[in-house]
């Protein structure tokens, strides 16, 4: 796929480890100036090594994404050092693993700050650069399957998620007269170092199979739906569209 993402700052949240980084790198290939952000200030100086040398212009921003100030302050470093935010990769997300009445209230807060209100505000911030500089910008909101379908266990997580759904709706609906298009990717069942150790167990083996085709995505499965939605020219027409990358999942 050709794209325009070449010489545009793009802002990666959650860029220490799984899809976070896989994303860095596409847009890094592409030819992006990238903002990486993440908590785990370690990760993300590996990974802004690893791109320059490369030739990419990147910076890494150690960012809690559940305070608010932290996100302005971020936001406002990329506009000094690269520039203003030009492309968001909304991914930065964790997930508790829970059976509904053993939830409490401090892991339902680490999960829907983490997922959905600091999502909203770091979009709030990139699009506040975007509306002030007259930017015609991309926003990908990176959702999941598990915002439209009930999942076992994860209850605080798809309620995030689907939030975020609703959320990317409605901020095509308010930004779009801005030129700015904002889309969600709601990425199926994807092989990441989080459930590499699990699908290697009898029982994770089961699960694959009940998938419909029988095999887990790959990081890289989500490569040419990242790269449309962030095209200016190729996702011109595309706004508040909520794209499952997910095999077949949703559908069975």
């Amino acid at each position: 796929m050709t794209t325009d993402i070449a010489g545009r700052v793009a802002f990666v949240t959650g860029a220490s480890s799984g899809l976070g980084v896989r994303f860095a790198r596409v847009l890094a290939a592409e030819g992006a100036h990238v903002a990486i952000a993440a908590r785990r200030v370690d990760r993300l100086e590996a990974l802004a090594g690893e791109l320059r040398e490369s030739g990419v212009t990147v910076l890494p921003v150690a960012l809690d994404v559940t305070s608010v100030g932290a996100i302005r302050d971020a936001a406002a470093l990329i506009e000094r050092q690269l520039g203003p935010i030009e492309i968001l990769v909304n991914n930065a997300g964790i997930s508790r693993q829970a059976r509904l009445e053993t939830i409490d209230e401090a892991d339902y807060d680490a999960v829907l700050d983490t997922n959905l209100k600091g999502p909203f505000f770091i979009a709030q911030a990139a699009a506040r650069q975007m509306i002030a500089h007259r930017i015609e910008g991309r926003i990908v909101n990176i959702a999941s399957v598990a915002g439209e379908r009930a999942v076992a266990q994860l209850s605080t997580y798809g309620m995030s998620k689907a939030g975020m759904i609703q959320m990317t709706r409605q901020m095509a609906r308010e930004w779009g007269r801005h030129g700015i298009n904002i889309n969600a990717i709601c990425p199926g069942y994807i092989t990441t170092e989080i459930s590499e150790d699990y699908l290697k167990t009898e029982a994770g083996a089961k699960w694959v199979g009940q998938l419909p085709r029988r095999r887990m995505g790959e990081a890289a499965d989500l490569d040419g739906v990242l790269k449309l939605l962030c095209s200016g020219a190729a996702s011109r027409f595309i706004n508040g569209a909520i794209i499952a990358a997910d095999d077949g999942f949703l559908a069975t």
